[in-house]
């Protein structure tokens, strides 16, 4: 669980990352949440964007989204969700405490 400092800190980190996955009509499925993990090890922190003919409320996406890739949802700000799980592997990012 993230304080609110760790989440300050990654919501500044975020404000310059471009969305590189998007939500559209399908919905979240196990294909993206499976190429949203692989993404979160080698970034650690992403932003998902939803689409305007997605079918599901955002809030709904963002819970599917943190819950299949096991990630800390730091923010979801208009249809932009900031995701963050820490690295095994490369970490990139130290958090405050």
């Amino acid at each position: 669980m993230l304080t609110g400092k760790q989440k300050r800190f990654l919501r500044s980190k975020a404000h310059h990352l471009t969305p590189i996955f998007q939500v559209g009509k399908g919905g979240v499925n196990e294909n993206m949440i499976k190429q949203i993990a692989d993404v979160l090890e080698a970034r650690e922190l992403i932003k998902v964007s939803i689409l305007q003919n997605c079918d599901e409320d955002r809030d709904t996406v963002a819970e599917q989204l943190s819950r299949g890739a096991k990630a800390e949802l730091v923010q979801v700000i208009g249809n932009t969700i900031v995701l963050y799980k820490e690295s095994r592997e490369n970490k990139q990012l130290v958090l405050p405490r």
